[in-house]
């Protein structure tokens, strides 16, 4: 990857168990419960795939569990799910060509999730009572992630691993998961015809891995947690077609931000090269444009990508991810104020009250460095917080809001809030120790850093 994706990333463990549950084979960051992952934050491609899950969350009844989807940065088509997480490779999303492919994926996630298949798998795991299983179906993700990407190195590793664990064991559980997966298949044409979706795309998503031959290396069927792609496809496709959606085409202005999306996702992961390969077929259209001003952008032609960028508003005026980038490639430029103001303008326009963008505009005062506009950047930031308190980010510039007022045992909540939401306890701990020591005792903030003091690290 030659460059991270957006303004964040951060990294969120990863438990093994995720192996039960990927759509596609798990790539080699699951070689150990201790593997990291990624995360990327990215408003635009964050309210796009929120708005293809929450019809799917409502016809599972889970609109209401406080599911979050988190992006992962990496170009590997995966998608899988851990706790009350469905985590998505940006891969998957610049692989599908429709939103009805995403949302068939979804929609399989979503069905693991109602079918609470994690926790009959962690069940299925305490009963084996033997490390060697778990070290088993590690194996054989490595040695199909390995035979999916030409890495024999990685599959050799896997098959090394394979051999500590007892067979028949791996073979009884692995055959357990596939029989999950079959299942979330069934459960994502059901969402899907609820809400009137067609299961076209995801019958598409398995003939395009059915294609790129990701399992033809593998040694063994049982060696898969997962039904080969034209087994999956030959068990859905009749039932698929029965439903009086199946011919249902995506809206236009849908397949517009899908593709936006895709875009950004190249611009970012690969430059010019990748958004001319991705759109070659269309290389004038707005996706193309957009993807050719990020890069424009990012090699550091901020004239030419602001005029590229214009052009992009211009044609879509209300589009409130064009005025998100023209703020971004001004606070490149260093021009902070006037950041300010195109960040203002896309959060007017912006309709999922986003708190990254919402915090952007703060940051960007903060930038600015007008000591004056210190307490509005910090109304601003902590709004955004609200509404998304895992931004570690905006604690960053929130910090430094409150140092520019003379407010030191305030900026250090901020760093130590920061850290926490980050996932680093231990120094999240020593900034909250340092800011009681000067917040009044008693004080709401003394006793929010009192919290983060009493957290108990992960071992």
């Amino acid at each position: 990857m030659k460059r991270p994706l957006h303004r964040l990333c951060r990294h969120v463990a990863v438990l093994a168990t995720a192996l039960s549950v990927a759509l596609t084979p798990v790539s080699a960051q699951s070689r150990s419960e201790k593997a990291s992952l990624p995360v990327v934050r990215d408003a635009e491609i964050e309210a796009l795939v929120a708005d293809y899950a929450r019809p799917i969350l409502k016809a599972a009844g889970l609109s209401r569990s406080g599911i979050q989807i988190v992006l992962v940065n990496s170009p590997g088509f995966n998608a899988f799910v851990a706790g009350r997480r469905i985590f998505i490779n940006t891969g998957a999303i610049t692989a599908t060509e429709t939103p009805n492919q995403l949302i068939g994926i979804i929609a399989h996630e979503i069905g693991h999730l109602a079918g609470g298949h994690q926790q009959r798998l962690r069940e299925q795991l305490e009963r084996s009572q033997t490390i060697a299983i778990v070290a088993g179906l590690l194996g054989a993700g490595i040695a199909v992630a390995g035979a999916s990407t030409g890495a024999g190195g990685a599959a050799q590793a896997g098959a090394g691993l394979m051999s500590g664990g007892s067979a028949a064991a791996q073979r009884s559980l692995l055959s357990y998961q596939r029989g999950e997966e079959s299942a979330a298949d069934r459960t994502a044409l059901t969402y899907l015809d609820r809400t009137g979706q067609s299961g076209k795309g995801l019958l598409e998503t398995f003939s395009t891995l059915d294609r790129n031959n990701l399992f033809a290396a593998a040694r063994s069927n049982y060696l898969s947690s997962h039904p080969m792609p034209r087994d999956r496809i030959a068990a859905l496709e009749a039932a698929a077609r029965e439903s009086q959606h199946f011919g249902r085409a995506d809206p236009p202005a849908l397949v517009e931000r899908h593709n936006l999306a895709r875009a950004k996702i190249a611009a970012y992961n690969g430059g010019m090269g990748d958004v001319r390969r991705l759109f070659a077929r269309d290389p004038r259209g707005l996706p193309a444009l957009y993807g050719d001003a990020i890069a424009t952008q990012l090699a550091g032609s901020t004239a030419s990508a602001l005029q590229k960028i214009d052009a992009l508003i211009a044609a879509r005026p209300n589009n409130p991810w064009f005025h998100e980038m023209r703020g971004e490639t001004l606070m490149a430029a260093g021009r902070a104020s006037e950041a300010a103001a195109a960040y203002s303008r896309a959060v007017k326009l912006d309709g999922t009250g986003s708190g990254l963008l919402k915090a952007q505009v703060g940051q960007a005062i903060v930038s600015g460095g007008d000591r004056s506009q210190m307490p509005k950047a910090i109304e601003l930031i902590r709004g955004g917080l609200q509404s998304d308190p895992a931004n570690a980010s905006a604690y960053r510039f929130l910090a430094m809001a409150y140092g520019q007022l003379g407010e030191v045992g305030q900026a250090e909540l901020a760093t130590a809030e920061g850290y926490w939401h980050g996932g680093n306890i231990r120094q999240a701990q020593i900034f909250a120790t340092r800011a009681q020591q000067k917040l009044k005792r008693g004080s709401p903030s003394w006793l929010q850093a009192q919290d983060i003091i009493q957290t108990k690290p992960r071992s």
